[in-house]
């Protein structure tokens, strides 16, 4: 009978806090959007990076403006931003690909931000990426203005099992400094049931001043549970997640090719871009508060 009683707290306890996601949603309150449906980016909500630096990773793409475009999307024709990534010389550079991002224009803190998103076939290669940085960033170098990894996929793991339609994961890092990739971080990996490259998929962060959690197709499983889920209460001091974690963030959404994330260096292993090029839809991205006074929003 107590072991019957246990079981049964434990239960609630699981119930309540993977059902916390599906009870806070009806509180949530549209604040900030972009469906995509203008003709051309609207440059008032997004900056196009233009650079060759390789992100950090040793990437082989050149980020460019042309890589960006809103186009339809051919099987439901729905206006979507575009990220096409392409095989191609420039700039000493064998690949093109795009990165945007709302730094300077839009900057958060605490919410449901969401975004709709197809992923090209990524194969072995092509590294495609909803995430964000801290608003403090450049000022702020790398880690120490935190880094909050919603959806990415291409790692050389799903690569190496076979796995790589499948094979996603959330990832949070932060620190005082990079020191030759000494810093903390933390990372989950999930290998879902089906193909995550067939067809839209809306991907999930829901963050307050206790954690961040990550969640799959919350559209169609309100009470779906977290694939990244971690703390972000405590001491604020240096090493410590809330040192990192309670400031606004800013979006970003890039098709990476190559680099140490896949461990592919070299163009001609890049076996996504075989047929040339490769896209990324994004549908919309939303971002939604509760309007309590914890949360931030610059919107310039």
């Amino acid at each position: 009978m107590k072991m019957r009683t246990t079981h049964t707290i434990l239960a609630f306890l699981l119930l309540a806090a993977f059902g916390t996601a599906a009870q806070d949603s009806t509180r949530y309150k549209l604040v900030w959007e972009d469906d995509f449906n203008k003709p051309v980016l609207d440059e008032t909500k997004w900056t196009i990076v233009v650079n060759g630096k390789g992100g950090g990773n040793r990437e082989l793409q050149y980020y460019c403006r042309e890589n960006i475009s809103i186009e339809k999307e051919p099987a439901s024709g729905s206006n979507c931003l575009v990220i096409t990534a392409k095989k191609q010389n420039y700039r000493l550079h064998r690949a093109t690909s795009g990165r945007l991002s709302t730094q300077n224009k839009m900057g958060f803190r605490y919410g449901k931000l969401e975004a709709r998103i197809k992923l090209p076939k990524t194969a072995n290669g092509l590294w495609p990426a909803f995430w964000m940085l801290g608003s403090n960033y450049p000022q702020a170098i790398w880690p120490k203005c935190g880094e909050i990894d919603i959806m990415e996929m291409g790692n050389k793991d799903g690569i190496a099992a076979n796995t790589q339609e499948r094979y996603f994961n959330g990832a949070c890092h932060w620190g005082e400094r990079f020191n030759h990739g000494k810093y903390p971080n933390y990372g989950k990996s999930t290998t879902n049931d089906a193909s995550l490259q067939d067809a839209f998929h809306v991907y999930t962060l829901i963050w307050d001043k206790t954690s961040v959690r990550m969640y799959l197709d919350m559209d169609a499983n309100p009470d779906a549970r977290p694939y990244f889920q971690m703390p972000i209460d405590g001491e604020a001091v240096a090493n410590k997640p809330a040192q990192y974690f309670h400031k606004p963030f800013f979006v970003i959404f890039n098709l990476a090719v190559g680099g140490n994330f896949s461990n592919i260096r070299n163009i001609n292993k890049v076996s996504a871009l075989k047929n040339g090029e490769a896209k990324m839809y994004v549908d919309y991205v939303r971002l939604y508060q509760q309007g309590s006074p914890d949360e931030t929003l610059q919107n310039d």
